[in-house]
C-alpha cells in the first residue's frame, strides 16, 4: 500500500522513558568479525530446522502465493479490489501481483483491517506456499505491523520481509540509535521526550534540532516546521507532535550532508544494490535540506524546489564500499531480514551517519527498491522472485 494511504489515518504508540544517545558508551569491534560470526550462527540455526529441503523442493515449482494488503475498512474474506487495484494509491500490490503473474505463480489476495482471523479462514481454502506480506498497520495504526507478523511466525507461516523483532528495533528511531551507537555506528546526538512530561531545553543537544515522532514512517510527521532553532520552537514542536500524532518525539541533531538510500535483501547473504539519493536542487544553501512528507510524497511541492530522487553520483569506489558494508552491519546488528532500505547521511566530511532503517519498503516498481534492484540487473519480476524465495528459505525461531 503507498506510504501516504497508510499513514494518513495513523496515530504513535506509547514509547520510553526519556534517553540521550550521547550517554551511551560506545563499543568498537571488528566488523569482519561480526559478520562471519553472524553468518555461522545463522547457518547452523539453518542447520537445526528442516526447512532447506523443504525449500529447495517448493521453489522449483510455480507456486501459490497469498498476497497480503491493507484493509482501510472492515473488508470480507473474498472482496474484489479489482477496481482499487487500478489507481495510484494501490500501485504496489498490483505490481506485485502482476509480477507474481508473470513469474508463472498462482496469487491470491486478502486485505487485513481489523480481524486477522480473516487470514485463518483463508489459508484453509487456498493453502499457499508462502505469504507475501504488504501489511503495514492493523485497525489504520501503524504500530502494529509487527503484530501481524508475530501472528505468521507462532503460526510457522512462510512469509516474505522482515521478522517482528527486526520490525519492532527499527520502528522505533531511539531504540535503533541507540544500538548502533552501542556498535560504533555514526548516528545523530538525540533525546526521546516522552508524552506526559515537562518538556523544557535539551541540555544535552545544540540547537537546531530535528523534531519527529519516534515511531512513524515515510517521514510522517515531518515537515519544515520539524527544524527548530531556539527554544520556544522546541517546545511548541514537541507538544505539537506529543498532541497531534499521539506520540512521543524524538529531537535530533541536524546532520547537513547528502540524503542517501541503500536497498539491500537478504538473509545470511547480502545484496547491497546501487545506492539512492535525494537531491535538493532548488531548496537555497541557508536553508536546510531535509526529506520532509511532502519532500516525498507531494509531486507539486517536489517539482516546485526540484527535489529528485536518482542514483547517488560522485561517490569515489572506496567510499562506496565504505557504505555498503556500513549498511550490511545496520541490516544485521537490527536483525532485519527479507529486505530493506537503510537512509543516511553523507556530510561533506565524508563522515557517515545512520538516520533510519526501513524494512519492507515499498516496492512499486517505480520507487527507489525496485529501482536499485534494476540498476543491478534484476528486472522486477526477478526481485519479487527472489523475495518469495526467501521467504520460504527463511529460518523464525
Amino acid at each position: 500500500m503507498h506510504a501516504s494511504r497508510v499513514l494518513a489515518k495513523a496515530s504513535g504508540v506509547r514509547e520510553l522513558s526519556l534517553e540521550v544517545a550521547s550517554s551511551l558508551p560506545q563499543l568498537q569491534f571488528r566488523k569482519s568479525s561480526f559478520r562471519r560470526d553472524a553468518e555461522t550462527s545463522t547457518r547452523d540455526a539453518c542447520a537445526t530446522h528442516g526447512r532447506n529441503d523443504r525449500h529447495n523442493r517448493i521453489v522449483k515449482k510455480k507456486l501459490k502465493v497469498l498476497v497480503l494488503f491493507d484493509g482501510t475498512s472492515p473488508t470480507t474474506l473474498d472482496q474484489d479490489f479489482s477496481k482499487e487495484l487500478k489507481t495510484k494509491d494501490w500501485k504496489t500490490e498490483a505490481d506485485v501481483m502482476a509480477a507474481l503473474g508473470k513469474l508463472g505463480h498462482t496469487a491470491e489476495h486478502l486485505a487485513i483491517y481489523d480481524d486477522v482471523d480473516l487470514v485463518r479462514q483463508k489459508l484453509e481454502t487456498c493453502a499457499p506456499h508462502v505469504l507475501f506480506n504488504l501489511v503495514e498497520q492493523f485497525k489504520n495504526r501503524p504500530g502494529f505491523d509487527q503484530n501481524i507478523v508475530s501472528f505468521f511466525e507462532m503460526q510457522d507461516l512462510p512469509f516474505t520481509g522482515c521478522g517482528s523483532t527486526g520490525l519492532t528495533l527499527c520502528k522505533d528511531k531511539g531504540i535503533s540509535k541507540k544500538i548502533l551507537h552501542y556498535h560504533g555506528i555514526h548516528v545523530p546526538h538525540f533525546v526521546v521526550i516522552p508524552r506526559g512530561q515537562r518538556i523544557g531545553r535539551p541540555k544535552q543537544l545544540k540547537l537546531p534540532v530535528l523534531v519527529k515522532p519516534v515511531k512513524e514512517e515515510a517521514s510522517y510527521g515531518i515537515s519544515q516546521a520539524s527544524f527548530v532553532q531556539n527554544e520556544e520552537q522546541f517546545r511548541e514542536r514537541v507538544a505539537f507532535i506529543h498532541e497531534k500524532y499521539n506520540s512521543d518525539a524524538i529531537a535530533e541533531e541536524y546532520i547537513e550532508g547528502r540524503e542517501l538510500y541503500v536497498s539491500i535483501m537478504g538473509n545470511v547473504r547480502l545484496t547491497v544494490f546501487p545506492i539512492r539519493e535525494l537531491v535538493f536542487r532548488e531548496v537555497p544553501p541557508n536553508e536546510p535540506k531535509i526529506a520532509t512528507y511532502n519532500a516525498k510524497w507531494d509531486e507539486e511541492y517536489r517539482k516546485r524546489w526540484g527535489l529528485e530522487n536518482r542514483f547517488a553520483e560522485d561517490l569515489a569506489p572506496a567510499r562506496v564500499t565504505d557504505i555498503q558494508e556500513t549498511c550490511k552491519d545496520i541490516y544485521r546488528l537490527l536483525t532485519i531480514d527479507g529486505y530493506a532500505r537503510i537512509d543516511l547521511r553523507l556530510t561533506p566530511e565524508n563522515k557517515l551517519y545512520f538516520i533510519e532503517a526501513n524494512p519492507n519498503p515499498i516496492l512499486a516498481d517505480d520507487e527507489d527498491f525496485a529501482l536499485s534492484a534494476t540498476k543491478a540487473g534484476l528486472s522486477y519480476p526477478q526481485l519479487i522472485g527472489g523475495i518469495v524465495r526467501l521467504g520460504i528459505k527463511t529460518v523464525r525461531d
